[in-house]
């Protein structure tokens, strides 16, 4: 394929010729970025090619690139960008690697990536684990100086077919049918992790985070309370009935529960 048409008058070593290939696909390259108004930053941001390598083809400087296989790819998302035939036009260019001797290694001429190794990533897991505990302690503790009364409305997990009058406590009978065990049963399912504080009978039973699948259960004499940071991640079973959703995924949920009264 004639790129130039220049006459030769004597042979061309390898690597001038692949220099010449070069320069005259860097210079089809440059003219049809021109003709699209295109500028070579915008050209590096679509290709993720670096700015110096994509002027180095333009300009067909060979020695300022890497070895011809990274070349072609490099034409080849180039001319993609401009709309050409980049198979025909990455072809073209020689990948013959006898011919290069001074190649830049090709891991520098890409944008640099962040390379991840395992202790990394348990790092950034450990950072983000404590940033949201702080966060959620944070929200919580703002929670905790609130009034019943000044709490938001949160659906009820008692059985009770009707909800509950405004301005009422919180503080559900589990059952109205008496019974012989007086004492309130919580059994708590985590669907999700969630943040989780246990009162039983105005003394704090548990307080802390809690992992997806745990299963613990609380008795209280008297009455019970829950509070989750995350009231969609959990279930409670309420004197071992049914298991019910707390609230709504992210949402804070304190719920109170009464013993049966005979």
């Amino acid at each position: 394929m004639k790129w130039c048409g220049k006459k030769q008058s004597e042979p061309v070593r390898p690597i001038e010729a692949q220099a010449e290939i070069l320069r005259c696909i860097g210079d089809k390259l440059r003219q049809k970025r021109l003709e699209q108004a295109l500028s070579i930053e915008e050209v590096a941001a679509k290709t993720l090619i670096r700015q110096h390598l994509l002027v180095a083809i333009e300009k067909g400087l060979l020695e300022e690139l890497p070895e011809p296989v990274y070349i072609q790819r490099f034409i080849k998302q180039y001319a993609q960008v401009l709309g050409l035939d980049e198979y025909a036009l990455a072809s073209s260019f020689p990948t013959n690697k006898s011919n290069r001797t001074n190649n830049k290694p090709a891991w520098s001429l890409i944008l640099p990536v962040i390379q991840l190794r395992p202790i990394h990533l348990y790092v950034m897991y450990i950072i983000a684990i404590a940033l949201a505990v702080s966060t959620l302690s944070r929200s919580l503790s703002r929670n905790e100086g609130l009034t019943n009364n000044q709490l938001p409305e949160l659906p009820l997990v008692a059985d009770s077919t009707t909800a509950p009058p405004k301005g009422s406590s919180n503080v559900e009978s589990v059952s109205s049918t008496p019974k012989i065990n007086k004492q309130i049963q919580i059994g708590v399912t985590l669907k999700a992790p969630s943040w989780i504080k246990v009162v039983a009978d105005g003394k704090i039973a548990f307080q802390g985070l809690l992992p997806s699948g745990t299963q613990r259960t609380w008795v209280a004499k008297d009455n019970l309370t829950v509070l989750a940071g995350n009231a969609g991640g959990v279930l409670l079973t309420i004197n071992q009935k049914e298991s019910k959703q707390m609230g709504n995924l992210g949402e804070v949920q304190e719920l109170t529960f009464a013993a049966p009264r005979l």
